[in-house]
Parts: structure tokens; sequence; C-alpha cells
């Protein structure tokens, strides 16, 4: 009884702190792509590129709207 009432907690928890938007979005650094505009990472989901300045993946992906 105990074990069912925690995985229903932890599914409770993933679903209320999971961030939709990013969810599929799987952004890999290419360091060959990297130039002056930034580093180049490539989203293994849905192909989309990106360039970011700051070093980070990016938090959108191409495959799905974003609502921002």
């Amino acid at each position: 009884m105990i074990v069912i009432v925690g995985l229903i907690l932890a599914f409770v928890l993933i679903v209320l702190f999971s961030d939709r938007s990013t969810r599929y979005c799987r952004w890999r650094a290419d360091r060959r792509g990297d130039g002056p505009s930034g580093r180049y990472f490539r989203c293994a989901a849905c192909g989309a590129t990106a360039f970011t300045v700051t070093g980070k993946p990016p938090d959108w992906c191409a495959a799905r709207p974003t609502s921002k």
C-alpha cells in the first residue's frame, strides 16, 4: 500500500514540475559549427538548428509551437 501511494505521489510531482514547453527538446552541441555568432546546437528531436551567445542550449523547440 505504501509503494502505491509513493508511486502516485511521484507521478503527480513529475506532472506538476515538468516544463511542457521544452519536453520534447533534446539539444546537442556541435562544436564543428561554432562560429562568431555563438555556439551551434542541433535538436535531436526535430532537427532544428540554433546559435546561442550564452553557450547554453536554447529553451525552445521548432517542432512545437511556442506560447511565449
